[in-house]
This record gives C-alpha cells, structure tokens and sequence, in this order.
C-alpha cells in the first residue's frame, strides 16, 4: 500500500502568495500534472467548463477544494498536487473561502480509490488542515503529507 506522498509527484506542492481568482487557482493546482504529462491541457478546460455549469462541487470542507474531472476528459495518469493559497480565493458566493486545493488525476475509475482513502484520512484530521491552510513553505506541506 502506497502512502500519500507516493501520489505526489514532483514540485507537486506550492504555496502561492499572490491573489488570484478561482481560474487561476484551478490553472495553478493543475500545472505540476500538466508539466509532467498526467494530464492534457483539455482536462483543465474541462474543470473550468464543468465548474461554470455545476458550481464548485469539488469543495469537500471549508477552505479545501479539490479540482477534478472526469478520466476521459483527459487524465493520463493518477496523481495529486497540494497548492496552499494564503489569501484565499472564492469560487462563488455561495460557497465558503478556499485556502487549500488539491488537485486531482485519475487515469480511471479505480486507480485514485486508495489516495482518496488517504486523502480522508488528512481531511479528518483537525491539526493536518490547519496546518496546511497556515503553511507557508513547501517543506511545512511535505512534512503534513508525510504523515499519511
């Protein structure tokens, strides 16, 4: 059994200072999986389409999200990325500030059931998610992860 770190890969965590509006959010959680080919530019489309159609439905608790289309919208592998946004951004009125986006590609319906096991385990881990809200470098990041 994997653990979670193992679903990252490389600069797959960031911090990102500067504000930005829900698109940009999306666009910066995605580009590690973009940079290494786990996905392809039009799985990110489809996440702003579908974000424009349904709403954030990806907002698992107040401040995480966690981004995601379907495989066949153009996932080429399984893996995640963890970007902390200090400032927060809203993806709309009716849903409560974001500070944490998880970013997420499955290659298929089965390949991701274990990171999301490991995923729920961080979730439901009160200390984990302040500490990744608070988080200021990508070793804080790291070391959270770790852990699960």
């Amino acid at each position: 059994m994997n653990g979670l770190i193992d679903y990252f890969p490389e600069n797959a965590f960031t911090v990102h200072q500067q504000n930005c509006d829900w698109q940009q959010a999306i666009d910066l959680s995605m580009s590690c999986l973009l940079a290494n080919n786990i996905v392809e530019p039009r799985y990110v489309t489809a996440i702003k389409e579908s974000t424009q159609q349904n709403g954030a439905y990806y907002i698992l608790t107040p401040e995480v999200a966690m981004p995601h289309a379907r495989p066949e919208e153009g996932a080429l592998g399984t893996a995640l990325t963890l970007t902390v946004l200090p400032n927060g951004v809203y993806f709309n009125d009716d849903n409560p500030q974001v500070k944490v986006l998880i970013g997420l590609a499955a290659q298929d319906a089965d390949s991701h059931i274990n990171a999301i096991q490991l995923l729920s385990e961080m979730f439901c881990d009160d200390d984990a998610i302040e500490q990744l809200t608070q988080a200021t470098k990508v070793s804080e990041i790291k070391e959270i992860v770790l852990r699960f």
